[in-house]
């Protein structure tokens, strides 16, 4: 057990790459599915220990392994969670098992191949929420765009080929900015990829501009903020639900995670500088990709873009500096992974019964499938925020924190939230009520056990979160005023107007 305990995080990362060589060996798809549900359970198991080994009142780094891995260039195996990653690790460990589950009856070709790229990218995000060394931290990044990208062109839609080029374009820019970023820091910091060593280094008001811009960009596009998210819907309607289920619930989150693990405490002087900037594009982005949901008429286009809005109050957290914000954004950021992996679940189990995502063909679903209506009305209301689930206390902080910068952004904001509820409630009347649109949509077959088994823990989720979010709060509360102190405790005070709340 000791030894368990002693390199947690390496085990995390190890089960996922053991698992694709175990499949390699496995001939019956049934035992690769089961075999391939039963290693994400595994993992999920291990993040459980990681969670309840964790100690909220600790600041430091926990659970810290460091390997030197090359000498020559000073770049290390290093491994550790604060409060902020550690949910990351949590949500990553617990969607990929659900993934597996709603793949099972609708991947039916290359089905090892398929399921090995889900334990690809469980490896390399757990990697990437863990990194405490810049080099192992950019080559994870680099991998997590590789099975996306396969899962996209070969078991996508009709325009995967489109789609997944342009995924590949745009990741391909931001990693380029990225590394250009790394590089940078490398030549400036001590010639040292250390992150718990460059948190503390200073630079030069030139030199933070320029190495914050690099970062920011490459974050930017990830997340993606407006204007850089327009491979976003492409790439969701034409993923497999697997593939949306992780890129909205996982991928995303590594842009929200880079802002709050490199820009402010490495570059505070120039984020404080370019926070302005950052929050109105924020407030647009909430608005924006609001009335672009509200105007599809494609089921999983509308979430996407739900989500360039949802995402918009995460900017808005993190770049307020208080900890009402940078809480609000880190539960918001894992409340959504919940949220939206719900949305684009359930209309993977509508498309594989009507091979159909358009709005306009659907109605009268309370009549056939009422167990399937009962859960898509909970993860409709939860998208916008209903009091009672889990995105509500998020988005609440965010604005809370955002009331001490500027109210006209909160009143805004609020407006997205509105917009929120319209474009959900306008999905769900046209989807559950009236008549069935065709002979063939009244016997549409309700949820079976295995799609129940899949919903049921998002549910749970959602609501538990909701009602009672004390655990994750308590678990980040320390790491956000950590990573406050430590923005604010440089040049931030002398260069800005924004306020700091302990």
């Amino acid at each position: 057990m000791a030894m368990l305990m002693d390199h947690l995080i390496s085990w995390m990362i190890a089960v996922p790459f053991l698992g694709i060589v175990i499949l390699a060996f496995v001939r019956k798809v049934e035992s690769i599915r089961r075999i391939a549900f039963i290693i994400t359970l595994v993992e999920f198991f291990l993040s459980l220990i990681l969670w309840g080994g964790f100690d909220p009142t600790q600041h430091e780094m926990q659970f810290v392994e460091r390997v030197m891995w090359m000498s020559t260039f000073n770049i290390q195996y290093a491994v550790g969670v604060d409060g902020i990653s550690i949910l990351l690790v949590l949500l990553t460990a617990f969607l990929c098992p659900l993934c597996i589950l709603c793949s099972w009856t609708g991947i039916t070709t290359r089905v090892r191949a398929y399921l090995s790229l889900i334990l690809l990218v469980e490896g390399a995000m757990i990697v990437v929420f863990t990194a405490l060394d810049l080099f192992l931290f950019f080559m994870l990044w680099e991998v997590t765009m590789i099975p996306m990208y396969f899962m996209i062109i070969l078991w996508g839609g009709p325009n995967r080929i489109a789609a997944g080029l342009k995924f590949v374009l745009y990741s391909l820019t931001g990693s380029l900015l990225l590394l250009v970023g790394i590089l940078g820091i490398y030549l400036n910091g001590g010639h040292t990829y250390d992150l718990l060593v460059l948190s503390e280094q200073t630079y030069s008001s030139s030199t933070q501009f320029w190495l914050f811009l690099a970062f920011f960009l490459a974050f930017a596009i990830k997340m993606p903020m407006v204007p850089f998210h327009t491979w976003l819907p492409d790439a969701h309607s034409e993923a497999p639900t697997a593939g949306s289920v992780i890129l909205a619930g996982v991928l995303l989150k590594m842009g929200g995670y880079g802002f709050l693990r490199f820009c402010l405490p490495m570059f505070p002087e120039a984020s404080a500088n370019f926070a302005p900037f950052i929050l109105w594009l924020s407030v647009i982005a909430i608005i924006y990709g609001g009335y672009l949901a509200l105007a599809q008429s494609d089921l999983k286009k509308l979430v996407a873009y739900s989500s360039v809005s949802h995402m918009g109050f995460v900017t808005l957290g993190i770049f307020v500096f208080n900890s009402q914000g940078i809480q609000g954004a880190v539960l918001q950021m894992f409340n959504h992974g919940i949220t939206t992996a719900a949305l684009f679940i359930a209309v993977g189990q509508l498309y594989d019964r009507t091979h159909s995502r358009a709005i306009s063909d659907y109605g009268g679903l309370h009549k056939p499938m009422p167990r399937f209506v009962a859960f898509f009305f909970l993860f409709s209301v939860a998208a916008f925020g209903l009091p009672g689930t889990c995105n509500f206390i998020g988005e609440f902080l965010v604005l809370v924190g955002t009331s001490y910068v500027s109210f006209a952004m909160v009143l805004i904001s609020m407006g997205g939230i509105l917009l929120a509820a319209s474009y959900m409630l306008w999905m769900l009347q046209r989807l559950v009520l009236g008549e069935p649109k065709t002979e063939a949509a009244k016997v549409l077959p309700d949820l079976s056990n295995r799609e129940l088994a899949t919903l049921i823990p998002l549910a749970i989720m959602i609501l538990g979160i909701g009602l009672y979010p004390g655990p994750l709060m308590e678990a980040m509360d320390t790491s956000v005023l950590q990573l406050i102190e430590e923005t604010t405790g440089s040049q931030l005070d002398e260069v800005t107007q924004l306020p700091v709340v302990k």
